[in-house]
């Protein structure tokens, strides 16, 4: 089996996305499948390597990836692919007929116009939108949520060649830190603009106004983030946010340990893979309701709140770093609701809509893996 993906976990610009794609192939290989993973090459990057049991090649550049995984999966003729589609998909469809599964987390009609500006982003969206679905009009698709399957129908994919399998949350290792002592919120993520961190920003900002010690963890890196930073400086929060970059998935549960409450400004999230993990240490999460996947991930009142608006997103983060009570309610309702995903229910789900790909084409979409 064969997955093209545009990045893996080892890039520095690797998230919650990618995650998804190695954990299924991860657990794909348990199961006996023989798996390869293709992805962009980044400085530094090996050629092959080999992790769990599957084989990872990194070729091309973010560009050229999908030229590279289009001539892999015509030359190297595997019995699977899945064209994981982040935006864009690799054209697998253009060189085989069958055996292609299409992985969509969810769909970046929102992203386009503010990563790529003008005519770059109404191309892509147009591949997206209007291409893609047509290419693969026979594949079946996966997608992370019901939020995002909606976003499929609306681009006219068949309902019922839609699947749903959501992220798993691995367990919370042993608490490393105390919780932090003064108000301390996290934002985990690709730093890109459509996940929005400065939304975070802003409601530190206006928390120190009440909550001088408020401060700001940001995990994570990328291309944005010289931009980020500078409106941090702007902001004259330097002594107050809190840059980690990168970091090993220790460090990363370490600042979990210290978080009071998840910021998750994102423009638009598939699932959002940060609220288990977050919940898992028993903080609940601030999420924005039109991002799509949080609309599950996040129980709205529970183990987080879900908003509308960035005004309600900084006072609904002030409110509970200033009210105890509140958030413990919520700390509770998350880890309630940590276990409620497994990757073994996630793989084993993959597992039936890949030996059943060519041979199902009829039968009714349904949620593969769930609580």
């Amino acid at each position: 089996m064969l997955l093209v993906n545009w990045r893996d976990t080892t890039n520095p610009e690797g998230g919650g996305s990618e995650r998804y794609v190695e954990e299924v192939a991860r657990g794909l290989a348990v199961l006996g499948w023989s798996v390869t993973v293709l992805c962009a090459a980044y400085p530094g990057s090996p050629r092959e390597a080999r992790r769990d049991d599957v084989r990872y090649l990194y070729r091309g550049s973010k560009v050229t990836v999908y030229l590279r995984g289009l001539l892999h999966t015509l030359l190297s003729r595997p019995d699977r692919v899945v064209d994981v589609q982040n935006g864009l998909p690799f054209f697998t469809r253009l060189v085989r007929r069958t055996g292609i599964v299409v992985l969509v987390h969810h769909v970046h009609h929102e992203q386009w116009p503010v990563v790529y500006p003008g005519w770059q982003g109404r191309f892509g969206w147009w591949l997206e939108s209007r291409v893609a679905p047509r290419l693969y009009g026979d594949c079946r698709y996966v997608t992370v949520s019901s939020a995002s399957r909606d976003e499929l129908l609306g681009l006219g994919v068949d309902a019922q060649r839609i699947d749903v399998v959501h992220n798993g949350t691995d367990p919370a290792p042993a608490r490393q830190r105390p919780r932090a002592a003064v108000p301390t919120v996290v934002c985990v993520g690709r730093i890109v603009p459509h996940k929005q961190v400065e939304h975070a920003v802003d409601a530190i900002a206006e928390a120190r106004s009440v909550l001088p010690d408020a401060r700001l963890l940001i995990v994570g890196s990328g291309w944005w983030e010289d931009s980020l930073r500078s409106y941090v400086v702007e902001r004259g929060l330097e002594d107050a946010v809190e840059f980690r970059g990168h970091v090993s998935e220790a460090d990363k549960h370490a600042a979990y340990d210290e978080a009071w409450v998840l910021a998750l400004p994102s423009l638009k999230e598939g699932w959002g893979l940060v609220v288990g993990e977050a919940a898992g240490h028993g903080v609940p999460t601030v999420a924005y309701r039109s991002a799509g996947g949080p609309t599950e991930s996040v129980h709205d009142g529970e183990s987080g709140v879900l908003v509308d608006t960035a005004d309600e997103f900084k006072t609904t983060i002030i409110r509970l770093l200033q009210d105890d009570a509140a958030r413990d309610k919520l700390a509770l309702g998350a880890t309630a609701t940590a276990g409620n995903f497994t990757w073994p229910a996630t793989v084993g789900a993959w597992d039936r809509v890949l030996t059943g790909s060519q041979t199902q084409e009829d039968r009714p979409a349904t949620v593969l893996a769930g609580p």
